[in-house]
Parts: structure tokens; sequence; C-alpha cells
């Protein structure tokens, strides 16, 4: 029977949170702590900054290129530099694969595995005994940015994951079923969190030259799946009196990003990177709604924001986006092609009343389940199952 988030009865996890042990935890697979840079640099910056308080020693491994400075701890969370080559298709698996030499030879009682390229080095550990568990976020393998090789790579190592991970997290409903029927794999359900962001004010809009309502809102990163170029496009081609502000980039050179930055027209707005939680929380709370193109993952973080701050939303139409929105009760939809695009900026217009109405009503679809507390207490809860079965 497939194990899910909401079937772990509450009184187990309540042991959990009083048990006084502590358990040495490493999470391997991220770019590091505290850089932030995708949803897995969320994952780890919102369990390494509760976790601690339950009992929790964790170690983070790094990459060292992305860090100039290299303090051996922040936060009383022990860091590890390890290297590796920065390049998109490379990096992660050689710095995953040295970490895992690294973690095997240390005091550790489980590892959190992030990636699901990583699932071949499940082996190492199990070799030497140490539990892991994995999240494996979305459907790595369909990804336009992994072409070819790398989309064979991915699904292989999926099954891999399958074989050598102790326990696969997957962080929706839809992403469960998936692995379920694509590779006869149980795994867990644990979504990721979302809290409104604190300090958003007016003057941080300045820097734009953008007023309340103004303007539409993209984050994410600049690549293909994220459908970025859609969305402009169909925005280029609508009768919009808005701005649309684009948050995000990628940290090497890429043609995709290239093209992003290309587009042409007096009402887009490129911010780069946003690094400055009150400004990122600023173009949350004033937007007059946030697109959200994502669509090969499960559960997304900037999606989980967006409603957390209070945005009205619209999303390509994937199962994933429609589970989180609760399909029509929290979010409108479009199809992958500028031209439905264009249709939804060009309803939005002329529909403030509708999208004040989502708006208003937006935060009430940050459940229980989408909270920091509660994926804090699951992954405890799972983390310290594993390392008492060892």
């Amino acid at each position: 029977m497939q194990q899910n988030l909401n079937h772990i009865e509450s009184n187990n996890i309540s042991k959990v949170a009083m048990d006084t042990s502590v358990l040495k935890l490493a999470i391997i697979g991220s770019r590091g702590y505290p850089y932030v840079y995708s949803g897995y640099e969320t994952l780890v910056k919102a369990l390494v900054e509760i976790l601690p308080a339950k009992g929790v020693e964790i170690t983070v491994y790094c990459h060292a290129h992305l860090f100039p400075e290299k303090p051996t701890h922040v936060n009383g969370i022990r860091l590890v530099y390890i290297p590796t080559l920065p390049f998109k298709s490379l990096a992660q698996p050689i710095h995953s694969f040295l970490a895992f030499w690294h973690m095997v030879f240390t005091k550790v009682d489980v590892a959190l595995v992030l990636n699901v390229s990583n699932g071949p080095f499940g082996l190492i550990a199990r070799l030497f005994g140490k539990p892991t568990m994995m999240n494996v976020d979305g459907l790595e393998w369909l990804r336009p940015k992994w072409k070819g090789f790398g989309g064979v790579y991915f699904k292989w190592a999926a099954k891999m994951a399958v074989r050598f991970m102790d326990l696969l997290i997957t962080d929706a409903d839809a992403m469960q079923a998936i692995y379920l029927k694509e590779f006869g794999a149980k795994s867990v359900v644990i979504t990721y969190g979302a809290e409104t962001s604190a300090g958003a004010d007016f003057p941080f809009l300045a820097e734009w030259n953008l007023s309340e309502r103004d303007y539409y809102l993209i984050v994410g990163r600049m690549i293909p799946d994220n459908n970025a170029d859609i969305l402009i496009e169909g925005f280029i081609q609508s009768n919009s009196t808005k701005k649309l502000v684009i948050v995000g980039d990628v940290p090497y050179k890429d043609a995709y990003a290239d093209k992003i930055r290309s587009y042409q027209d007096p009402r887009l707005v490129f911010t780069g990177y946003v690094r400055s939680p009150e400004t990122l929380a600023s173009l949350y709370k004033y937007c007059y709604a946030y697109l959200h193109g994502h669509e090969f993952g499960g559960t997304n973080p900037t999606l989980l924001k967006a409603m957390a701050n209070g945005c009205a939303i619209a999303a390509l139409d994937t199962i994933f986006s429609r589970e989180v929105l609760q399909n029509d009760q929290f979010g409108s939809y479009f199809s992958k092609s500028p031209a439905d695009c264009t249709r939804w900026f060009n309803w939005a217009e002329s529909h403030s009343i509708d999208i004040e109405a989502k708006r208003a009503i937006m935060h009430q679809g940050i459940t229980e389940k989408y909270t920091w507390e509660t994926v804090s207490d699951l992954y405890l809860y799972h983390l310290k199952s594993l390392a008492n079965k060892k």
C-alpha cells in the first residue's frame, strides 16, 4: 500500500518531535547552503533552519566553485566544499560522486539525497551501510535541456534510484502515481512548504519603475521547460498596457537564456537574479498576477510562494499545477502556445474583478501540508525511521 503523508499518524510524528536523541544528517545534491538558486536549495534552507532545533546535526555538501569564502560552519550547519567541473551537465554528478565517498567515511546516520541524477550513487551508500532518502523532484528525463544522452541518463538514473535508495520522496500525489506506474516504485509524498514573505514595501519596486498592480510576474530559471519564451511571446502579441517582469537567470552560458534576454518590447523588464528577500517579496505582493510556466516538476516552491503571498495566478495546464491550485479554485490556466497566452493576457486585462477575487482567497490554498513545519516534521520522521532500521 502506497505510503502518503496524509496517512502518517500524528502521534508518531509527535513522538519523533519529542525524541531527544541526536540524528546526524548529510545532505547531498544541492549546490550548497546558504546558496539559494532552485527548489532544492529552497528545501535545504528550510530544513537546515528548522531541524537543528529538533535534535539534528546537519552537514551540507557544497559546490566549491560557488563559494568564494568557505566557512566551515554557517548558522551551526557544517559545510563541506567538494570540487566539480562548472558545466551544466557534469557539475552535479561529479560533485555528488565525490560527496558520497566523503560521506561514507564520516559519522553520518542517514543521508538526504537530492536530484535523481544521483540515483546510481546509492550503491556506494548501501555498500557502506549508510541509509539514504532521495527526493526525486520532477521528470528530469523529459526536460528539453537534457537532450539525447542526458535524457537517457536521467531515465536510467531514476531506475537506479529505485533500486539503490532506501526511500524515495515524491513531492506531489501526481508524481507519486507516475513513479508507481513508470517504475513500479513506492514513494512517500512530502511537498514543499511556503510562508508569506516579510518585508515587502513599495520602495523596493523603484529600481524598475514599477507600481502596484501594473505588472505581471514570472519567477524561475531561464530553462526551456519553464516556458518563459511562450509567455513572453504571448505577452508581446497581447494588448496589455501593463509590464511583464521576468525574474531569474542561469549561472552558466546558455543559448536559451540568451534567447529570453533578446526579446525586445518596452513593456518587458528583466531583473536577473533578485537575491534580496524583501525585494522578491515586494515583487510578489504587488504584481497584478503571477505566471507559472513550469512543466515537468511536481509541487513547485515558486508557485507555493506566489500563493502564500496572495498573488492571482495563471499556470500552464499540467496535472502538477492543478494539484497545487486545486483545479479552478485557486488558479486559471493557459496551454503551451503563445496564442493561448495572448488570449489569457487579453482576458486578464478586462477582468480585474475576477483577478482580485482570486487574489483575495489565494492564501487559503496554503493548507497544512504546504507549511514548512509539516514538511520538516515529515522529513524528520522518515529520516529517523531509516536510521533506526539500520
